[in-house]
């Protein structure tokens, strides 16, 4: 069952697009991960997605490759962020988004029962080949979780096609060409690429890097329509970012209030 796109469509029959938040496993610290989880839980994430920290984060931004750094150096690895999840009880699904490489070095079939026995319902692999998907893919179906490839700005039609046909479910758009971080406004052509999907195909597309305001929601949700969720990603590391440097901050009430503040603009 492709359980994160029957959350997407779920929502999209009830006039919401579906907000996704992304953390970096383990920064600042595991407990502030465990913390965050529980807050965006709370708060009205529709799924949230947790990143594996790794030193060469190609697609990410300085803000997110930095949080990347902060967690490895505190030896957070794909064993802590197994054993962490296995101890915390939300209601959100999971999404894992983890370079290639950290998955190989635990071993790929052993990687995807053990997040499978966990309850993770998705999972991102940014840099994988689509023509080297094959074995993955058939895992994650053989555990129902539900792989998400990339759909670049840069996407031929016989590419996005491509993709469609090897996706099992929901697509990850990717919002402008470069990296992760915060933009003013968005790739023009958001409507043309996901209009191109959806010629092909009915399945859910999720929009990420570079969305950081309710406003920017508030566009895609009026004039993106094709969208079914948004990914959230270096505008929320920016909030954990000041645990660094105040032991004393309310985390819980800044970050539930960006949660709250960013699902509302979900509503069409």
């Amino acid at each position: 069952m492709n359980y994160i796109s029957s959350v997407l469509e779920t929502n999209l029959k009830r006039s919401s697009c579906s907000f996704i938040p992304f953390i970096t496993a383990g920064y600042p610290d595991i407990n502030t991960t465990i913390d965050a989880l529980s807050i965006l839980d709370r708060e009205g994430a529709d799924i949230i997605e947790l990143g594996v920290p790794y030193s060469d984060a190609l697609a990410d931004g300085i803000v997110i490759q930095n949080a990347s750094k902060v967690a490895i150096s505190n030896d957070v690895n794909i064993d802590k962020i197994i054993d962490m999840l296995s101890k915390i009880k939300i209601q959100t699904p999971i999404i894992i988004f983890s370079y290639y490489n950290p998955i190989l070095s635990k071993g790929v079939k052993k990687f995807i029962s053990e997040i499978a026995v966990l309850g993770v319902k998705g999972l991102v692999i940014p840099d994988l080949p689509l023509e080297e998907s094959n074995y993955i893919l058939s895992l994650c179906l053989s555990c129902d979780i539900e792989l998400v490839f990339f759909v670049a700005p840069t996407s031929s039609k016989t590419r996005i096609l491509s993709i469609v046909d090897k996706s099992p479910g929901c697509l990850y758009l990717v919002s402008s060409t470069g990296v992760t971080g915060l933009r003013d406004s968005l790739d023009d052509n958001i409507s043309y690429i996901a209009n191109e999907v959806l010629v092909n195909t009915t399945k859910m597309i999720m929009l990420g890097f570079g969305i950081s305001s309710p406003n920017q929601i508030g566009d895609i949700v009026k004039n993106h329509n094709s969208i079914s969720g948004v990914v959230v990603g270096t505008a929320i590391i920016r909030i954990l970012d000041k645990c660094l440097d105040d032991q004393n901050f309310d985390l819980s009430n800044e970050l539930g209030s960006f949660c709250r503040l960013m699902k509302s603009a979900t509503f069409i």
